[in-house]
Formats: C-alpha cells, structure tokens, sequence
C-alpha cells in the first residue's frame, strides 16, 4: 500500500438543470483519516462520486494517488447475487476448485493469478467484519441491511486500496458491527475520506473538512474538537452580531438627529433671510445651498446607515442557528392506554430460516419504543408486520386501519417523480393550497423548494418530505414506525427529527443504534429482539 492521496484542482459541478454545486473548488486530502461534514444537500456524496469518476466535472481535474476504495451510501447490490459474487472473488474461487478437481486449464490459472490465498484472506475479512458465519454462497437476499454494508466494506478492503472513500459507513449496523468497523479504520494506513453523522466514528478522525457553500474549511482534531472550535467561532459572530446591531442603532439615530437639526437650520434660515428684507433670488440661493448641504450630510449619515446594515446582516448569517421543526400535532394524540397494535404468536422468516416464532407485542399510545437487536434478528421484518406490509407465518396481527405509517430504511413512501407539494396534496387532499405552502415552510420547503421533485432531494430532505406527508396525513398516523430513520443524515437533520417526534402525539416504535438519538426523543420501553424472542429491556 503506498501513501494515497485526492487532490481536486478547480472543480466545478453543476446538475443538468444548471444549477451548480461546486465552482472553483481546490481541495487536496492527505493521508490520515479526514471526516467531511456538511448540511444535508451540500454535495458530499456528489464530491465522493465526482472522486471515484462515477460523475464527470463540469471544470476542473481530480486526481487520486493509488488504488481507490468506494463504499456508497446507497449499495448497488441485487436479492439475488452471492456473497462471493459482492466480494468479487467468485470467479477466482471456481477457478481455483477447478483446479483442485484436476482442471489444468490454462485459463483457469490464468483467472486465479497471484490469489492462490483468496480465500483464507477473504474469510479473515469476513471474520473482522463480523461476518464468519456467513457462506459464500449465501444471497443477499437473506441479508440484514447491516450485514450488507458490512459486506459491502469487505468488498473494499479486499482491493488493499490506498485511498478508501466511505458514505455513512455506519448506517443499519448494530453496536457490535460500529465498534468493529470503527477498529478496522483506526488501524487503517492509507488515506481515508468519511462522510458520516456518526459522532462516534467521526470522533476517530485526525481532521474534519467542513464543507460549506462549495467551500471546504479545515479544522485539526476528531468531531468533538471541531464542535468546540464551531462553538467559539459562533460565540464571536454573535458579539459582533450584538456590536453590529448596536452600531447600525446609533447610525439610525445619528441620521435622525441629523436630518432634525438641518430642518431646524433650514427654517431659522428662512426666516433670517425674510427678517433681512433679502431680494427673492439671493434668498432662493441660500435655500439652494442649505438643502445640498443638508443633502449631502443626509447621504454620508445614510450610507453609514447601510454599511452598519451590511455588517449587521453579515454577523447575523455567521451566527444564526440551523433551522428546527416546530410543529403541532394535535390529530395525532392517542389516549393513554389504547391499544394500536395487538400481536399474537408471530412467526416470521424466509428461504427456510427462522427469524422469530411466538412472539407477542401489544403497543399502546402514547407510548415510545425503541427496538433494537444485532443485524440479522428480524427487526425490520417486525416493523413490516405490525405495519401490514408483511403477512406472518402464523399468528395474528391486529392495528388500527388506516393510522399506521411506516418509513422503511429506503424512505420510499413519496411519488419521486412528483414535487414535494404533490406529494403532500395526495396525503391530505383537503388541505387549501396556501396551507399547504404554510405548512411544507414550516418543513423548511420555501419557495420553489416546495415544487422540487422528491426524486432530486437530499436524504435530510427527503425525510423532511416524507415526515410533512404522513403527520399530516388524512387520517393523521396514531402508530408511527421508523426502521433506521436517522441513515444518510447530517446532524443537524436528525435535530430536526427530533423536534418533529417530540411534538407527536402519537405511538411509535423505533429501530436505531444511535444511542443519543433515542435519548432526545424520550424513548419509554425498549425491546430488544435477539436469537428469535422479544425481550424487555431494562
């Protein structure tokens, strides 16, 4: 492995309706482990796929030292290939079997080249990932969506790539899988570039690249030292909000006093002139001369009136705190104690394996849960069957028609070829057009944000799309379900989320490894399904 590296060179990207992303953007990555963060919708995932060559600049070169790696945040995988098929050691596995079989076919050692260990090494990638168990043969159909990324990032590393590019390496991975991933990349040499929300992870960087408005700032140090370095540069941007709205106040009134004393000037003017018995042309020659005087010192007050302006909106951009999602939800209060959900001897699983049989769930509202359990157990397959998706085995499932709304780990709910406010107009079609436009700003979708299709938005703004939709649905959710809901956002889209589960009124159940998370939004049970049964936490 040799010392990898990214360099981009003034590189512009813009989307075919022209709106630009990037301009003029020079960045160069080191060795070591670089985190990049940024606002949903920045252009994160768009700077990785612009490093891989997966989309082409518009201006501007990348160039990238060594052997490249590239996870992506959405993997390209189908139900049916094979675990060796991802991994893309299949062809060489069959070789090497032929062989074994007394095959001497040139082609055949042709194919194995140099990889007579591939094997041995790919089982000790698996068995590092966490996934010893799994056969080679197995299809990712059977898959948990945690074990695919995993899966996924063995296929990496089997390359022994000098730069390795990941996009929210850690979404669907249980506590085991994180901690084990998070061990891989802390011993990792080469040149690792992250996108993540995961402050954990992110908290294993050498260095953190903000990337803001097209432009890449640097800060030294894990996540936890780049949030302190953000706090102090806040703090300053908002005394010099407050100096600057003090400033901007005094030249306000400076220009009123201004204007009051050249009025004054201008009448005992006019009146010494009349007194004077002055002919009416020298008279309207001072008058003249007072009001270009008055006018000019009326311009200088006011252009300090507007520089004091431009500072203040300048410090008060610098400062302003991400926007939140302030709602109110009154159609989605359940009673206390009712029941949304009852669930009885459920039995779930596929191609002969068993995930859970027998399990029991009563969910009643108000009530908050947090499901969790290692990748694999059945989590989300639960979720499809309280919401109806899914039949069981056997067993019986009863909700209350009509007021379950699930958000799978795909956020596939909306119309993507339809916009925002479509989508919206087909959830609550009773709802007046300006309500609507009201209600999707309150969901931060301004302007002609509202009128975007959902096929162009971000992962935060799709949520944000997604969450307007169905809360605001008619009739509104009673029991909501949430598989992973805070995968491929920023921080602060999943503060957003929180604001907007903490006014629901509602019941819901929620799978996520993010301990934090489930701690903002006041989790008040929590299950954890392991080894087929459903077990309280405590």
């Amino acid at each position: 492995m040799s010392d990898g590296f990214v360099v981009c060179t003034n590189l512009s990207f813009s989307w075919p309706d022209d709106t630009p992303v990037f301009e003029d953007l020079s960045v160069s990555v080191p060795g070591g482990r670089t985190g990049l963060v940024a606002a949903n919708g920045a252009g994160k995932s768009t700077l990785l796929k612009l490093i891989t060559g997966e989309l082409q600049p518009t201006g501007g070169s990348v160039t990238v030292g060594g052997v490249l790696g590239y996870l992506p945040q959405h993997l390209p995988f189908t139900a049916d290939r094979t675990v060796a098929q991802v991994l893309g050691v299949d062809r060489i596995i069959a070789a090497l079997h032929a062989i074994e079989a007394g095959d001497v076919a040139e082609e055949q050692f042709t194919t194995v080249g140099n990889d007579w260990d591939v094997e041995e090494r790919t089982r000790a990638e698996l068995d590092r990932l966490g996934l010893g168990e799994v056969a080679l043969d197995r299809r990712l159909g059977t898959l948990s969506g945690g074990q695919v990324v995993s899966l996924g990032l063995a296929a990496q590393l089997l390359k022994r790539p000098d730069v390795l590019l990941l996009d929210e390496p850690t979404n669907n991975l249980d506590r085991d899988a994180r901690e084990r991933l998070i061990a891989v990349l802390r011993s990792w040499p080469g040149c690792l570039l992250v996108v993540s929300h995961d402050r954990e992870l992110l908290d294993e960087m050498d260095r953190i690249a903000a990337l803001d408005h097209g432009e890449i700032r640097w800060y030294g140090g894990n996540y936890t030292e780049y949030e302190q370095a953000v706090r102090a540069e806040r703090e300053t941007a908002e005394r010099q909000v407050r100096n600057a709205e003090q400033d901007l106040k005094r030249q306000k009134r400076e220009m009123q006093q201004a204007r009051e004393r050249a009025a004054r000037r201008a009448s005992t003017a006019a009146r010494n002139l009349s007194d004077a018995g002055l002919s009416r042309i020298h008279a309207g020659n001072h008058q003249r001369n007072a009001q270009v005087s008055a006018a000019r010192a009326g311009e200088t007050h006011a252009s300090r009136v507007r520089d004091a302006q431009a500072r203040f909106d300048q410090a008060d951009r610098a400062a302003r705190q991400e926007d939140r999602i302030a709602l109110e939800l009154p159609a989605t209060n359940v009673p206390a104690g009712r029941t949304v959900f009852h669930g009885e001897s459920l039995r779930a699983g596929y191609d002969g394996r068993e995930l859970f049989d027998g399990i029991d769930l009563d969910i009643r509202g108000p009530e908050r849960i947090a499901l969790t359990g290692p990748n694999g157990a059945g989590k989300s397959t639960l979720l499809r069957l309280i919401s109806g998706d899914q039949q069981p085995l056997s067993g019986t499932a009863t909700r209350a028609v009509g007021r379950t709304a699930y958000l799978s780990q795909r956020l596939d709910l909306l119309d993507g070829d339809r916009t925002v406010a479509e989508n919206l107009a087909a959830f609550a079609p009773t709802l007046p057009d300006a309500d609507r436009m009201n209600l999707l700003a309150r969901f931060l979708f301004r302007g002609a944000r509202a009128h975007l299709p959902v096929s162009v938005l971000s992962g935060g703004e799709r949520l944000r799309a997604t969450l307007a939709c169905i809360l605001y649905a008619e009739p509104a959710p009673q029991l909501l379900l949430l598989d992973e809901p805070t995968n491929n956002l920023d921080l602060v889209s999943v503060g957003q989320l929180e604001s907007a589960l903490t006014s629901y009124q509602g019941a819901f159940v929620v799978v996520s490894h993010d301990e934090r998370f489930l701690r903002e939004i006041k989790v008040q049970r929590r299950l954890r399904l392991s080894g087929g049964e459903l077990t309280m936490e405590v």
